[in-house]
């Protein structure tokens, strides 16, 4: 059976718009007003499931949603793998390139949106995230009985994780080391920066591999920032080998042709049910 689209949900803000419609547009410039109102003759409805027709006058407070559509999406022609699959958790094995959740102008080409349907699942729920640059493993509930104790092991970070990454040598480091520094919010909006103060990252480095023109290294972050691990290797002088963000913003290669070489190697964590320990793996690999 065909699964439904994730639903977006908005809260419709204090405002003088005279009709939902009208506000849609304004929120949405991008969409366009023709698209919308073909939007809304396919179900745009409210949040008890009423249906909110082209010319439904604005209400503040009311909750409204719709199904998100991007017209020409982009094929991503890398497939996900399944590594792992049980009543309660479905472990993917993403590649590069493919967002976890709908944003932007993906939404069929995501992680998410692929798995439900592959699997006919709409209760799967991503418990974390990886960026979209990022391959390796990201972790799905499967139904929502079990759903808070697994995310509880996320948010308590009680789940260890390893990376790997190809990076330029840093022959002058004694192996392993942890790196620790305070990252606050840079720009534009989406990058990370080291700032002075406390600490509030920390990542644990080492080297598996020794290459003429890179090493492979081993990364286990201690602490959960945004771009982390990317931010941490540029910052010692080694930024991971096709990273686009740092340490300079530069534009991404077109196509497909040069991946960002990070690569969620390994989850382990112990069951909060059976009290077991479970570890996953990835099948992929960063070539040297």
């Amino acid at each position: 059976m065909e699964q439904p689209l994730p639903v977006s949900r908005i809260v419709l803000p204090p405002g003088g718009w005279a009709s939902v419609l009208d506000f849609l547009c304004e929120r949405f410039p991008a969409v366009g007003r023709d698209v919308w109102i073909e939007r809304m003759a396919r179900g745009v409805v409210t949040a008890d499931g009423v249906e909110v027709h082209r010319l439904a006058p604005y209400r503040p407070g009311a909750v409204v949603t719709y199904r998100r559509e991007v017209r020409d999406e982009p094929r991503i022609p890398f497939e996900e793998t399944i590594v792992h699959i049980d009543d309660d958790l479905v472990v993917a094995d993403k590649p590069h390139f493919l967002p976890v959740m709908p944003a932007g102008r993906h939404v069929e080409e995501t992680l998410s949106v692929r798995l439900v349907r592959r699997l006919g699942n709409p209760d799967l729920v991503a418990l974390h995230r990886l960026d979209r640059a990022t391959a390796g493993l990201v972790v799905f509930s499967a139904r929502p009985s079990s759903r808070d104790a697994y995310t509880r092991l996320f948010r308590d970070r009680v789940i260890a994780k390893t990376y790997e990454a190809l990076a330029p040598p840093l022959p002058g480091r004694d192996f392993p080391f942890v790196h620790e520094s305070r990252l606050e919010r840079g720009e534009p909006f989406f990058r990370m920066r080291e700032v002075p103060g406390m600490p509030n990252s920390r990542t644990r480095i080492d080297v598996v591999e020794r290459g003429e023109r890179y090493w492979r290294y081993r990364l286990e972050p201690v602490t959960g920032r945004k771009h982390q691990l990317r931010v941490h290797m540029a910052s010692l002088g080694a930024p991971i080998l096709g990273d686009a963000v740092y340490p300079e913003l530069r534009d991404e290669t077109p196509g497909f042709a040069e991946p960002l070489c990070l690569l969620a190697r390994e989850l382990r964590f112990k069951d909060p049910f059976t009290g077991l320990e479970r570890v996953f793996c990835s099948e992929r690999h960063l070539d040297l």
